[in-house]
């Protein structure tokens, strides 16, 4: 398929799909119900004629909600590693539910590549309508996707992106690059605006290989080379508070006394870097040792920010669920979908010292973005 130019006719092909699977149960189930009415009449001595195979077509229309059938979805997730992975889950559970008329197939891949290329491929192989898949890593795709593509099932790429292969529908998810980027531009100007002049920073980064890793280390290590910043040390945390803390514990030994800045891909692992460094007595948020800059900005990394022990925390929303659904309902109509669909995301922020960033996005366009303080609202109605 050229899904950079997909037609109408192809988008209607999953209703039509289905429509045909429809069909053919009822012509074997009318088949069967004349070659019993035909033994029956044999049996009976009986001269009547047996109702014709196929019948009134008028029962079901092109999609899977007028004919009654349920529309098929197989999502692939990555794991449950996190509070923004099990928000998401829900999102999407919630969105393609019974009562709104799909039959979800949902693969927990616990962050296991492999796992998640065998649940698309046996997606492929149950004939599902449709498949949505938030990839572990970016790369090692343009094989089963091809495969998706071969067997005319549509695919919905989520959160992560994939690189190495463009044979899907359409992508929902969140600008990584700009993630990293503005929590550069943050500390820039934070620093600048505490008097402070020599940054030292720790990085634990998130899971080796997703675009959300690579997408925040490269935009955060744009800035840190302009502006000579010192990186002593960048390690995977996978994502997850242990692995957070687990990293940051082996921080505080390996560099006592030599960092004041501590960037977190995501909020589990500032959680687990809290308690290490609580451990080994080293202050961190407002006014304290260490810068402490997060990603996600879920509802307690929120409220850890509204207290002070997050500086600043860079939101990646996660309830992508809805948009995925609005996406299907277009192709089930036959109408073109967006290639892409951008979240729109705030910045967050523990102190009212700085109003808005300025920087540059990744699409090259200067943006000035608001900074917003965390209020009770901002935190409680955050997922």
């Amino acid at each position: 398929m050229d899904v950079d130019n997909i037609s109408a006719g192809f988008l209607k092909g999953p209703a039509r799909r289905r429509k045909e699977k429809y069909l053919m149960k009822k012509r074997i189930f009318a088949g069967l119900l004349t070659a019993i009415m035909a033994a029956s009449l044999v049996a009976c001595g009986g001269s009547g004629s047996a109702p014709a195979a196929g019948g009134d077509d008028s029962s079901g229309g092109a999609d899977g909600k007028d004919s009654g059938e349920a529309i098929v979805v197989g999502f692939a997730q990555v794991g449950h590693e996190s509070d923004w992975r099990n928000a998401s889950t829900n999102s999407v559970k919630d969105a393609f539910s019974k009562d709104k008329g799909y039959d979800l197939q949902f693969v927990d891949c616990d962050n296991d590549s492999a796992k998640q290329i065998e649940a698309v491929r046996q997606f492929i192989q149950d004939d599902v309508d449709y498949i949505v898949i938030d990839p572990i890593v970016s790369t090692g795709w343009d094989t089963v996707l091809t495969e998706c593509d071969d067997a005319g099932i549509p695919v919905i790429v989520i959160d992560r992106t994939i690189e190495d292969s463009k044979k899907y529908i359409s992508w929902v998810g969140s600008e990584f690059m700009n993630e990293g980027l503005a929590s550069g531009a943050w500390l820039k100007a934070y620093a600048e605006a505490k008097g402070i002049k020599d940054l030292n920073i720790l990085v634990i980064e998130g899971s080796n290989g997703s675009s959300a890793q690579i997408g925040r280390t490269d935009g955060f290590k744009k800035y840190a080379d302009e502006e000579g910043w010192t990186i002593l040390d960048s390690q995977d945390g996978d994502f997850t508070q242990d692995g957070g803390q687990k990293v940051m514990e082996s921080y505080c030994k390996s560099y006592a006394g030599k960092f004041n800045v501590v960037v977190c891909q995501n909020d589990n692992e500032a959680f687990g870097a809290m308690d290490a460094m609580k451990a080994a007595g080293v202050s961190y948020g407002v006014d304290k040792d260490v810068i402490l800059i997060s990603f996600d900005a879920c509802k307690a990394g929120l409220e850890y920010v509204q207290s002070g022990d997050i500086n600043a925390d860079f939101m990646c929303y996660p309830l992508q669920g809805e948009y995925c659904a609005k996406i299907i309902e277009q192709l089930e109509k036959g109408e073109e979908v967006d290639k892409q669909t951008f979240m729109q995301e705030p910045w967050y922020v523990a102190e009212d010292i700085l109003k808005d960033i300025t920087y540059t996005n990744n699409a090259g366009e200067e943006v000035t973005e608001e900074l917003v303080q965390v209020t009770d609202a901002a935190s409680q109605a955050s997922y």
